[in-house]
């Protein structure tokens, strides 16, 4: 197992490649925990990374070996810029404790703060934890694990926030409860003595997350209010509290995750919400995806609750492969389903099953150049024809494809039949009783 996560260190450090998603932003690994940061003008997302166990102590629960950092200028690509913290290289946590939980990063004087929780070697029993920091030049490394954790933090899921009058603060959980003390100045020693966070609701609570708007001080962590994770928030004049508590910003999971982690951010005036989702692991809800939806304030500065979606945010260009399984509106007789059961990262397709199942797509941009071609990747057993739309469902139609008997997926072209151009919201909608399977589809 040493090994291979060292042929897996070294691989990540020498490629970067890029991720084109909707909900969930990132594929091809789970990424729970999502702590996301503005640096030079790009958001940087700090998760942690979940795996399948290689253990069997932790078959059945979180299994986490190392971090990785990814980037976006415009919410919708993201770059992958491999490991930067593995538990093999770090001094003082245990090597096969495979509990590199929630993470935080953060920057001060030119330098980058990658705050991370872990098992100790000293653990008594093998548990506990304590809280380390790795230090970078660049948001995206190479970062130096010190070689000892922050004294006087014993905890998970740390949160750093840096006022406006550059005290740092740093936040944490230990049992169920909230912590805070100031931070020195070199940003890996203690300032002060812990504190509880006082004021809060009772059950479980873990994963806070501090940040300023407006003058008020928001302090928001996820919380079980009945029988899974919500995210909560409260609300207070200083860092440090106190704080009163306020409500939901995220109910509940209706479906089977246990957990929710969160951070928001503000990026080109718009405020979004950062959280995870077990999508690409609907059996095992260890297994986490990063997910982002627009959040909104109202005019007295409470949050208004965030739905989640599949949808997500920023604008998918027309040239790429457009994902309809990552709707913004479905009807009657559509649903989605995983590609390749066997293989869940390959992602879903979208299922017409009977005449006039429609799937809504929203912002698309088609540039200032109409499109000459449309793509689909379409399995259709019986045959049967679609009809791509702009604007709503009876909108006008700039494509319809008749399609012959296919046995499997294929790639089907068909010419655009009226001009498109700008961003604009898509339907596509099936004309037959005759089930029908959709992959994606592109416009060039």
């Amino acid at each position: 197992m040493k090994k291979r996560i060292g042929l897996v260190l070294f691989l990540s450090l020498v490629v970067s490649y890029t991720l084109m998603a909707q909900n969930p932003i990132i594929s091809g690994q789970f990424t729970a925990d999502p702590t996301a940061r503005v640096f030079d003008g790009k958001i940087y997302l700090y998760p942690s990374h979940d795996i399948p166990s290689p253990i069997e102590r932790l078959e059945k629960w979180f299994c986490m070996a190392d971090y990785h950092v990814f980037s976006s200028a415009n919410m919708t690509d993201w770059t992958d810029h491999g490991v930067i913290v593995t538990q093999n290289e770090v001094p003082w946590v245990q090597p096969d404790s495979y509990s590199m939980w929630a993470p935080e990063c953060v920057t001060r004087n030119g330098k980058y703060y990658f705050y991370f929780p872990s098992t100790p070697r000293d653990a008594a029993d093998g548990k506990g934890f304590a809280v380390g920091v790795a230090i970078a030049d660049k948001p995206y490394g190479p970062f130096t694990p010190l070689a000892s954790p922050i004294e006087g933090v014993k905890g998970i899921d740390p949160c750093v926030f840096i006022d406006k009058d550059n005290q740092a603060y740093i936040y944490w959980c230990a049992g169920g409860k909230m912590f805070v003390a100031k931070l020195k100045d070199n940003m890996t020693e203690l300032a002060s003595e812990p504190s509880q966070i006082e004021n809060l609701p009772q059950g479980f609570m873990e994963g806070p997350f501090v940040f300023e708007r407006n003058g008020v001080y928001y302090f928001t962590f996820p919380w079980v209010q009945d029988k899974t994770e919500t995210l909560a928030y409260a609300t207070g004049s200083t860092p440090m509290g106190p704080f009163q508590f306020e409500g939901l910003i995220m109910d509940q999971w209706p479906s089977a995750c246990w957990t929710n982690h969160h951070s928001i951010l503000e990026y080109q005036k718009q405020w979004y919400l950062f959280y995870h989702h077990n999508d690409y692991s609907p059996e095992f809800d260890k297994n986490r995806s990063a997910r982002i939806d627009s959040l909104f304030f109202n005019s007295d500065g409470t949050i208004q609750k965030v739905k989640p979606t599949l949808r997500g945010v920023g604008v998918t260009q027309a040239t790429d492969k457009i994902q309809l399984d990552r709707y913004s509106d479905i009807g009657d007789g559509a649903k989605i389903d995983f590609v390749n059961a066997a293989d869940k990262f390959e992602g879903w397709k979208t299922i017409f099953n009977k005449k006039n199942s429609w799937i809504q797509y929203n912002s698309v941009n088609f540039g200032k150049i109409s499109p000459k071609l449309l793509k689909i990747k379409v399995m259709a057993r019986d045959g049967g024809t679609i009809q791509v739309r702009t604007q709503h469902k009876e909108g006008p139609v700039i494509a319809e494809i008749k399609l012959p008997e296919l046995k499997r997926s294929l790639l089907i072209e068909s010419p655009v039949i009226k001009e498109i151009k700008g961003i604009r919201n898509l339907f596509v909608v099936s004309l037959n009783n005759q089930p029908l399977e959709v992959d994606w589809i592109s416009f060039e």
